[in-house]
């Protein structure tokens, strides 16, 4: 029996190599939109982050999102992004 590939994807805060899942998608879309995207199906340009509060905090400080998909981001949405990233890692634990 042939082993399944794992699509792996980068981190732009930590710019580590990890498993699509243990990642969540930020997309812009043609609008300009920017929105957390939990399927990782969803159209327009996407960054991958990884589900680790301390990773989403770096990206925080450093305004890492903002450089990456050309946008100026509020702290409302960072603070979203935290809160989900936070919940997401409890789950995981689980």
């Amino acid at each position: 029996m042939q082993k399944r590939k794992i699509p792996m994807r980068k981190c732009i805060a930590s710019n580590e190599m990890k498993p699509k899942k243990e990642m969540i998608r930020i997309v812009k879309n043609k609008e300009g939109e920017i929105s957390i995207d939990p399927s990782g199906k969803m159209t327009g340009r996407g960054a991958y982050v990884s589900i680790d509060p301390l990773i989403v905090k770096v990206a925080w400080d450093k305004r890492i999102l903002d450089r990456t998909l050309e946008t100026t981001l509020t702290d409302s949405f960072y603070q979203e992004l935290l809160d989900y990233v936070t919940r997401q890692k409890a789950r995981m634990s689980l």
